[in-house]
């Protein structure tokens, strides 16, 4: 069993920066694929980031590309996610995942979630 906690949310003007960190707990944590999804009420859960086991491979959505980064630390079984000029539309729940899939984008790839964190960006 795995567990995921993730920290970091808040609320922030648009421009600002916030860092996510999720922690991984329960399980090998370097050989499978973390990713970063975030919902707003009433839409499905989107696709964020995702870093491959190693880190050297990461997927970044293109809403955010530019904007957010997301790294891996394998030591300290800990996934980030770098938000810069946060802008309005970034408002959402984060949530942190890890799965097994060599696919990324699907949340069906990911088979663990942490709790989720609110971001809130205000105009």
């Amino acid at each position: 069993q795995v567990q995921l906690v993730e920290s970091g949310g808040g609320l922030v003007q648009a421009g600002g920066s916030l860092r996510l960190s999720c922690i991984a707990s329960g399980r090998t944590f370097s050989t499978y694929r973390m990713g970063w999804f975030r919902q707003t009420p009433g839409k499905e859960r989107e696709f964020v980031a995702a870093a491959s086991w190693s880190g050297g491979t990461r997927y970044v959505a293109d809403s955010v590309k530019g904007r957010f980064t997301i790294s891996r630390d394998n030591v300290k079984n800990t996934v980030y996610l770098q938000m810069n000029n946060l802008k309005p539309e970034d408002t959402a729940v984060y949530y942190c995942a890890l799965g097994y899939s060599r696919s990324y984008e699907r949340s069906a790839d990911y088979d663990y979630w942490g709790q989720g964190t609110q971001v809130t960006v205000s105009s």
